[in-house]
């Protein structure tokens, strides 16, 4: 074990390199007299890259020619499987399942030097193993290939064919004993995905200086997604990464912690309890906050926003076997329909537009999905609001619409969009659009140095659009955010050039999307809509912005992975 420890001598301590508490930030040192920044293997972290030869396991998988170039295949080592990559002449192993969900990768697209997961969009570097798009937060592990007598062999630990996952390896904080508790060098505000992974990245890099993240949430950070997919998950079951992993990395998480206003003068963020912070670089990631009902009746008791698993878990409870209405088709809304219709004794769902889904979509595929929805319960009252919530005995008991129907409710969902929750940010000099938006540049910078956003409450110029700004509120878009953000913190000036990507899961079909399809003008529709079969792609101009599909992988993965390349695809194309 080689440990280094580097004091840097006080006359040496130029301004820039201070913490906001006057120490000298551990993140630059010098060497012979000139800066240089901390590389992870010249971080005085002990690591043991050594694995017991008892855990290593070797296999032949196969004769050289059995695989062309451009191929994977998935291959059993006796204890555990890899996935054998052949790429331009030379064989590559990983993990064989996406660390997110545990996709199968060799149904995925390979694509310039990365492997694509098939069902929520996450790219690996296939020399590395490394994670280089998201969701999720860990990497493939990497194994070693050996070719003897024109057979493919591949040497493995057991662990690591069994986990079928790699944290990347980081530093930690030198000497927290120092630091005074009210000033930090990074403060996240918000712990959704975006400021996670924006902390994740830094320790990644060898930042080895203070790092608070504060929510207003009561749980550490976890996957929100499952509340609306999986109702009844507990906070643990979803965490993203468990209790220990925050302490062993010094990323500190300030739970039940509202920020009341930020002075960016000062450099300081005032709680709502009083209690002041001051920071070197701040990350805005706070998402959005959803909207309520306006008519009378909406503070009812058993009248929901699904925001935290307790929210999810108590719905789940109230609505077995009983009636439930849910206002608004959005992704929250039919998820949660969707979840319920076996539960419940009635799932009914109100909107305002015709057809679900229909702006997103498009109203040829939101019509198949209300159909599937329609054959398993879920009773639609379109083109109408509701007008007022009634109660019997304090408790929600019908839903009236302005059509004049009344609807019999034990419970019921809000799910009719949100807003972004920046309105702490008002006074404070940071830009912020008409609607509320944090208005950032490529590199999740703010108007004000040092101020970063990233997530739901941003918008951000989308490569894939010709650098329009746009707001794409999804989870695999706020991971890529917060990596950006760490990056440009640590002054690398990376730009964001991601493709979105997202789903939507329902009665055990997803429907998978990649692009910007924001003001289409045409769909193109492949396959069979009525067997939810099908490949849907959405046309501006003579342009294909956007495609999404059900039971049809990995087509969106493989259009994702053309429109990263910078590649267009004409209308033409896929007719």
């Amino acid at each position: 074990e080689v440990k280094i420890e580097v004091v840097i001598p006080e006359k040496e301590r130029s301004k820039e390199e201070m913490s906001p508490n006057g120490k000298a930030s551990p993140m630059i040192y010098k060497v012979n007299g000139t800066a240089r920044h901390y590389h992870l293997e010249e971080h005085p972290i002990a690591s043991n890259h050594y694995h017991n030869p008892k855990d290593m396991v070797e296999a032949s998988v196969c004769h050289i020619k059995d695989l062309e170039n451009g191929q994977m295949r998935e291959v059993d080592l006796g204890c555990g499987k890899a996935l054998l990559i052949k790429d331009s002449g030379e064989f590559h192993a990983v993990g064989h399942k996406c660390p997110h969900y545990g996709a199968p990768l060799v149904k995925g697209v390979l694509s310039k030097g990365r492997v694509r997961c098939p069902w929520h969009g996450a790219c690996f570097n296939i020399g590395t193993g490394d994670i280089e798009d998201f969701p999720g937060l860990d990497s493939l592990p990497r194994f070693q290939v050996k070719i003897e007598k024109e057979k493919v062999y591949i040497r493995a630990s057991k662990q690591a064919l069994q986990t079928q996952r790699r944290t990347k390896m980081m530093a930690k904080c030198i000497s927290l004993s120092n630091y005074n508790l009210s000033s930090t060098n990074v403060l996240i505000i918000g712990a959704g995905a975006a400021g996670l992974v924006c902390a994740e990245t830094l320790r990644q890099e060898g930042f080895s200086d203070r790092i608070v993240m504060c929510t207003m949430d009561r749980h550490l950070p976890y996957d929100r997604p499952k509340l609306s997919k999986s109702m009844d998950s507990h906070p643990e079951q979803i965490a993203l990464r468990p209790k220990e992993f925050f302490c062993t990395y010094d990323i500190e998480v300030l739970t039940e912690m509202q920020v009341a206003a930020v002075d960016i003068k000062s450099k300081i963020a005032v709680f709502k309890d009083g209690f002041n912070m001051e920071y070197n670089k701040l990350l805005i990631a706070t998402g959005n906050t959803p909207k309520a009902l306006s008519c009378k009746g909406k503070e009812m008791e058993n009248v929901f926003n699904i925001r935290t698993p307790e929210d999810a878990n108590r719905v789940v409870k109230l609505a077995t076997s009983k009636n439930v209405v849910i206002v608004g088709a959005s992704f929250l809304g039919m998820e949660v329909a969707a979840y319920l219709a076996e539960r419940a004794h009635s799932v009914s769902l109100v909107e305002l537009e015709e057809v679900p889904f229909k702006k997103f979509f498009g109203e040829r595929v939101g019509r198949a999905v209300m159909k599937m929805f329609e054959s398993n319960r879920v009773k639609f009252y379109m083109q109408t609001e509701v007008s007022e919530l009634r109660e019997q005995e304090g408790k929600l008991k019908e839903v009236v619409l302005k059509s004049g129907k009344v609807l019999r409710a034990d419970v019921c969902v809000v799910g009719v969009g949100a807003v972004p929750a920046t309105g702490f940010l008002k006074q404070s000099g940071i830009n912020i659009d008409s609607k509320g938006f944090i208005v950032v540049n490529k590199m999740m910078q703010t108007n004000i140095p040092g101020v970063f956003a990233a997530g739901d409450a941003v918008t951000f110029p989308l490569a894939l659009r010709n650098n329009k700004k746009v707001n794409v509120p999804h989870w695999q878009m706020a991971h890529m955010h917060g990596r950006i953000a760490a990056l440009n913190m640590l002054a690398h000036g990376t730009e964001i050039s991601t493709i979105p990507y997202l789903w939507t899961a329902m009665f055990g079909k997803s429907i998978r999307y990649a692009g910007h399809g924001e003001g289409f003008d045409d769909v193109v529709i492949q396959g069979d809509l009525d067997e939810l079969k099908f490949v849907a792609f959405y046309t501006k101009s003579d342009e294909v912005v956007a495609v999404a599909s059900m039971n049809y992988d990995p087509i969106v993965s493989k259009v994702a992975e053309v429109l990263a390349a910078g590649r267009t695809i004409r209308k033409r194309d896929v007719e």
